[in-house]
């Protein structure tokens, strides 16, 4: 039996420097091996800050990328840098809203389609396909991914208004919400307990098993007195991943005396942030061991992973909710981690579950300093790195969940495998 269903996704390649592009294209790719046919509404790549042509390869060739029309306020409608805050509810690509819905609807009446899909962060995506759905009548999937909208985010008041009462629309007419992580689950069932708890369901981010393809996963042991080197891949936001008290552990482990023996590189890929950080390294002496380097295409990106002696992760206890995409990435790399968060939120627990127990306090200087001394002589004995089995975090496997969620919703019968 043939079954469609119409993605709505504003990141989708070409667009450069979002994680969040892995989770649109991949479930564009592996769609079909779970009987569903998809095409895709986005963005003219005009819209995107960046752009590279890396993963423009990986778009399926059945699959139909329709590209609306849309334009960035901050840089296509300001005047001098200023703009009318209207022009930006509820977020900067509004007007993708426009050509989006117009072109959606042809789509909807030249092909049979059986179910809609839309994705967070750009929030204009589900504005989309809330009024398709209206027309329609077609069962709506929204993958809010993280939390929509939290007491005091986003921080401007007006945005903030405008996305809680757009995601309000949402939870209330969507056949089913999705989400990346048990944490944000719980957090919308217990903000809207009128709706329904089959509701509101889990598919993480996992990670591309395709990806890995034809890189070299060899891990040599370390060179004696070679550094260490350790690898923190993508943004480090100075609220939700703040590396500073990072950065002051390593002043002082410094001054101890704690690297003469044992050398550690630090790198730091695309943090976003370069400049703000550079001062601190300076200031603190650590411009030796911390290195901060630009972005690079995604599969060099896995490979450094796959080389590094140990990797990080920052994440705030204000970011309990979440996980980092690069958290399964660097699961699957299996090099030893320090994650740098909350032990009891979702990024800790994932971790714990398989084998990742180096951790402390993103914001307490000692906690971290001890988890260092903990961590460096176990990259040296090439301790930390497990042989637990990632593979159900595969985004060809978090595709057969969100496969099944489709069937389930659209009353078609496949062989998807069990929603969680």
């Amino acid at each position: 039996m043939s079954k469609r269903a119409l993605l709505i996704a504003y990141h989708y390649p070409p667009v450069k420097g979002s994680s969040g592009v892995q989770r649109s294209l991949r479930f564009s790719a592996y769609l079909s091996d779970y009987g569903w046919d998809c095409d895709v509404l986005t963005v003219h790549p005009r819209a995107y800050e960046r752009q590279s042509d890396d993963e423009i390869r990986d778009i399926p060739g059945g699959v139909d990328v329709i590209r609306a029309q849309a334009f960035d306020t901050k840089r296509h409608l300001s005047l001098f840098g200023r703009y009318p805050q209207a022009l930006a509810l509820p977020d900067r690509w509004m007007t993708w809203r426009y050509d989006g819905i117009r072109r959606g609807r042809r789509l909807l009446k030249q092909r049979q389609y059986d179910v809609i899909w839309s994705t967070f962060p750009i929030s204009t995506a589900h504005r989309i396909g809330l009024a398709l759905a209206e027309d329609s009548g077609l069962p709506w999937v929204a993958d809010c991914r993280d939390s929509m909208s939290e007491p005091g985010y986003p921080r401007e008041p007006a945005v903030f208004e405008s996305v809680r009462a757009l995601e309000q629309q949402i939870v209330r007419q969507a056949s089913a919400v999705t989400f990346t992580t048990p944490g944000a689950r719980r957090m919308y069932a217990e903000r809207y307990p009128e709706l329904p708890e089959d509701r509101w369901r889990v598919i993480e981010n996992g990670f591309d098993e395709q990806a890995f393809d034809g890189l070299d996963e060899g891990h040599a042991a370390p060179v004696a007195g070679a550094p260490l080197t350790v690898v923190h891949a993508g943004l480090l936001y100075p609220r939700e991943r703040d590396p500073r008290p990072f950065f002051a552990a390593l002043g002082e482990l410094k001054r101890e005396g704690f690297f003469t023996q044992q050398p550690v590189r630090v790198i730091l890929r695309a943090t976003g942030h370069d400049e703000l950080y550079r001062e601190s390294l300076t200031d603190l002496d650590i411009a030796d061991i911390v290195t901060l380097e630009p972005g690079v295409p995604y599969r060099d990106a896995l490979q450094e992973m796959l080389k590094a002696d140990g990797l990080l992760i920052f994440q705030s206890s204000g970011c309990n909710h979440q996980i980092p995409a690069k958290a399964y990435e660097y699961l699957r790399a299996g090099r030893p981690i320090l994650s740098l968060t909350d032990s009891a939120g979702d990024t800790a627990q994932l971790l714990q579950r398989n084998g990742q127990s180096a951790m402390a306090d993103l914001l307490d200087k000692d906690d971290i300093k001890s988890a260092i001394r903990a961590f460096v002589p176990g990259l040296r004995a090439s301790e930390g790195a497990t042989d637990t089995d990632v593979s159900r975090y595969s985004r060809r496997g978090q595709t057969a969940h969100l496969a099944a969620l489709f069937d389930e919703r659209s009353g078609k019968s496949g062989a998807s495998e069990t929603t969680q």
